[in-house]
């Protein structure tokens, strides 16, 4: 049976092409929301660090109804680290809409998602976006997606997909990209949608089956599971049995307690739903992603995505520190652990591992970001803890070492080219492709993961803050050797105390500091970093010496260079092999793993040895 009335839409694209802005105008020109209703911006990004950094992190559904017929629409984020996002909500939808940026075009993560939905076979539409951009080149964007349609291995209907031409942030759309202009509203891209996406299929009348494609948790109704209903008719107080396709030893049975449909940006209580439908339901405490909810007389699990492995790896642990539990609300192992065991119910991309101590675990993820932004999210929680450097997961094939390789792509004003060459040369980066556009070059690379450890702050350096960088995972080749990721050395503190004037003073011409007058520090804590690439230790804390002939206002007022300090991120990318951060929800602190100075003199000339 084909559900006439319904379409169920994924929008995909590389970070930052517009894809919420677009959903944005969709819900208000399909009448989501009242005439008189206060609407935020990027109404989707609904989490603190979505709505700062400006991206999306989580897939989020949402629908809106156009000539009576009712569009699901997933909207799903576009940096290479949420990838895992993408590939599980594709299970839900018959049909994807592509956003490709008008002046950027087709970038690492166009690749990736467009592959991902023509392995499942979905309809595609192609939607140009951004078309009022001045520095627009429709024409050669729509030669790149074609060509990058070929080079995926596209099948003859693919390729004639149909394209649309929009400008998310107006709210318009066209069939003709020779004038901008002629789009007034977004009729034409819902009448493509409505044309071209397939409603989705199913047998009302056979056993309820429905694959979890992602999970929630709400403080009223606790754990949900998020999916489409493949088969059947899924009904409030119905008893189901659970299985999974990479699993076959999990069985669980249960009964749907609550019912959800999604309406606009909201959700909205229902008694049942059939097949075809996108929902969300309650009952099942345990329900994970990849599960299928079937009748308990026809128990069969649906084929789910294997979710691509991490790449990148990191230690979690206790924080050990002098100021250990002084400003975080949970330090101990058991509430790092239960929270990260939590963070996996939501997040299929991310795996958890207990190390070989009882106070630390092995965090692997996709990305520096993505283990970032776990990061970020649990100090704004409360939680103390430290991390050590990132590094990445090997494996061995044929004897052979294997590690991951990126492929990045550098749009860079032409002046500053060399700098990047020369930079990502040293980092074992092979050059596949340059072109240029206008002022600018866009150079691509293929290189080791560990070699862009450290390098996107030296990236806005070298290139004055007017390059922009993008990354994809793209697969394993053996080990490329040494690479050296970090130039400078450490300011050490020498000992514990209060950071003064004086010793600041003194600190600042053997480097950079990163700590303020006035500030706590510890000894074995990193106050700064020098140029000359060799660990310095200095002592911030030291006052000056009052005697008769000296007095304490005598002396001209002592100058510091103001302090620049460093992100989140700017922490994990400075991190030497020897040292770990120290996350706190009130401050970011670097420090040596063995905080003793002669400790660490005795392991330093041990290992030169």
């Amino acid at each position: 049976m084909i559900q006439e009335n319904l379409r169920n839409v994924a929008i995909i694209a590389h970070v930052d092409h517009g894809k919420t802005t677009l959903v944005d105008q969709m819900l208000k020109q399909s009448g989501a929301f009242r005439a008189n209703q206060q609407v935020a911006e990027r109404v989707m990004d609904s989490g603190d660090i979505e709505r700062e950094r400006g991206i999306t992190i989580l897939a989020k559904n949402c629908s809106c109804e156009y000539q009576g017929v009712k569009i699901n629409i997933v909207d799903t984020p576009g940096h290479a680290d949420f990838g895992g996002e993408v590939e599980r909500v594709l299970k839900m939808v018959n049909g994807v809409l592509l956003l490709v940026d008008a002046a950027e075009g087709c970038m690492p993560q166009t690749r990736f998602v467009l592959q991902k939905a023509l392995q499942q076979n979905l309809s595609l539409v192609i939607a140009v976006n951004k078309i009022d951009r001045p520095d627009a080149r429709i024409a050669e964007v729509i030669d790149e997606i074609l060509e990058l349609l070929m080079d995926l291995g596209a099948t003859d209907e693919q390729l004639d997909s149909p394209m649309v031409f929009c400008s998310g942030r107006n709210g318009t759309a066209s069939y003709d990209w020779t004038d901008p202009s002629s789009g007034t509203d977004l009729k034409p891209l819902f009448d493509t949608i409505l044309k071209y996406v397939q409603p989705p299929e199913g047998e009302p009348d056979e056993p309820l089956q429905m694959l979890v494609s992602s999970v929630d948790y709400n403080d009223f109704v606790g754990r949900m599971g998020v999916g489409r209903v493949q088969n059947g008719v899924i009904k409030v107080g119905s008893a189901i049995q659970v299985c999974d396709w990479h699993n076959p030893d999990v069985h669980m049975s249960g009964r749907i307690t609550k019912l959800f449909d999604f309406k606009a940006n909201g959700r909205e209580p229902i008694e049942s739903a059939q097949a075809g439908d996108i929902v969300a339901f309650a009952g099942l405490p345990d329900i994970s992603i990849g599960n299928t909810i079937c009748d308990p007389s026809k128990v069969q699990p649906l084929p789910f995505v294997k979710i691509n492995d991490p790449t990148v790896e990191m230690t979690f642990s206790v924080n050990d520190s002098p100021f250990a539990g002084k400003e975080g609300k949970y330090v101990t192992s058991r509430q790092i652990r239960d929270r990260l065991m939590r963070e996996l119910l939501k997040d299929v991309a991310l795996k958890v591992e207990d190390s070989a101590t009882n106070d630390s675990f092995r965090v692997m993820g996709r990305g520096e970001m993505h283990l970032s932004i776990l990061i970020e999210t649990m100090r704004r929680e409360g939680y103390e803890l430290q991390v050590s450097p990132p590094h990445v997961l090997t494996h061995e094939e044929d004897g052979k070492v294997m590690e991951p390789m990126e492929r990045v792509v550098i749009d860079v004003p032409e002046v500053y080219q060399g700098n990047v060459m020369t930079a990502l040369g040293a980092r074992k980066a092979i050059l596949m492709n340059m072109q240029m556009m206008n002022s600018r070059s866009r150079i691509e690379f293929r290189m080791p993961s560990r070699g862009l450890f450290g390098y996107r702050s030296q990236f806005l350096t070298d290139t004055h803050g007017e390059g922009i960088m993008n990354t994809i995972f793209d697969g394993y080749e053996e080990w490329c050797g040494d690479i050296q990721t970090r130039s400078t050395g450490s300011l050490i503190s020498f000992e514990t105390g209060d950071a003064v004037t004086y010793g600041l003073f003194n600190a600042q011409q053997r480097g950079t500091l990163i700590v303020n007058a006035g500030e706590k520090v510890y000894a074995g804590e990193v106050v700064g970093y020098t140029p000359t690439g060799e660990d310095i230790t200095v002592n911030v804390c030291k006052t000056k010496h009052l005697t008769n002939t000296r007095a304490s206002g005598s002396d001209d007022a002592l100058r510091l260079v103001p302090v620049s300090k460093f992100s989140l991120e700017g922490c994990l990318e400075f991190l030497a092999p020897d040292e770990l951060l120290e996350v706190t929800p009130e401050n970011l602190r670097i420090r040596k793993r063995i905080l003793d100075h002669d400790l660490r003199m005795k392991a330093a000339s041990k290992k030169n040895k």
